[in-house]
């Protein structure tokens, strides 16, 4: 299935729950703190930006934020809260598409480099990020740790989440490092709704392989976005990469 089959309109009308999950002040609140800090007073751009979960509110902090968005009714919601003047965006694959202009931050916020589903097409997304960076330059990915700890051998689903209401359902490749994720919400009819979207999955260290590949340094790394320690037993991380400044 492409990625513009997946966020489709539907899927863009469900994205937004102001709020609740991931746009919950919680969440979103040390994020968008994080990343004006990183910006350090320059322009960002926001890879796979989606409908302005994270731009709007850092655009609103006074950070210039331009986007790159492949779905375009993804980015019709964003329209809806910030026009073209307030948050530039081009339309294309994250991997590929480019901006004008230089920036001192370009990031990939909840999971979105494993959307890409092949290994070189993840190191492309970090050539890309260091193709919009000047010298000191930040790419920030926030990303979950494999779960594979969780499959027990002979299996190849775990339960992700359950809430009343939703489950969560991962399905493992472990040979090509796939995972499908499968929501499903349900009422007390009989009926329920699924959503189905496949990821490529990436340990850290070969993250790191891929931000060297292209240039970049591990700068630091953090279990969320307030700077929690990141060990061992870390279900995500923030790392944040960087171009070394000129001499």
């Amino acid at each position: 299935m492409e990625q513009e089959e997946i966020w489709d309109t539907d899927a863009a009308q469900r994205y937004d729950t102001p709020g609740t999950g991931m746009f919950a002040p919680e969440v979103l609140g040390p994020t968008v703190a994080r990343l004006a800090e990183l910006a350090g007073g320059g322009a960002a751009l926001e890879f796979a930006i989606g409908t302005g979960r994270v731009a709007v509110p850092l655009a609103g902090r006074g950070v210039p934020v331009t986007g790159i968005e492949l779905s375009r009714p993804m980015l019709d919601r964003l329209r809806a809260k910030a026009d073209e003047a307030t948050i530039p965006v081009i339309v294309g694959d994250m991997a590929t598409a480019t901006a004008p202009g230089t920036y001192t931050l370009v990031y990939l916020v909840y999971n979105t480099i494993s959307n890409l589903l092949a290994q070189a097409e993840q190191v492309e997304c970090f050539r890309n990020a260091a193709r919009h960076l000047g010298p000191g330059g930040r790419f920030v990915i926030e990303l979950w740790v494999p779960e594979l700890r969780k499959l027990p051998p002979g299996q190849t689903a775990t339960v992700c989440h359950a809430e009343p209401g939703y489950i969560g359902l991962d399905t493992y490749d472990v040979l090509r490092q796939h995972v499908v994720s499968h929501h499903f919400s349900f009422d007390d009819t009989k009926r329920a709704r699924l959503f189905r979207s496949p990821h490529r999955y990436i340990w850290p260290a070969e993250l790191d392989l891929m931000a060297q590949l292209a240039g970049f340094a591990l700068e630091s790394r953090h279990a969320d976005w307030t700077g929690a320690e990141f060990t061992a037993e870390s279900r995500s991380h923030v790392s944040v990469y960087r171009i070394p400044p000129s001499p």
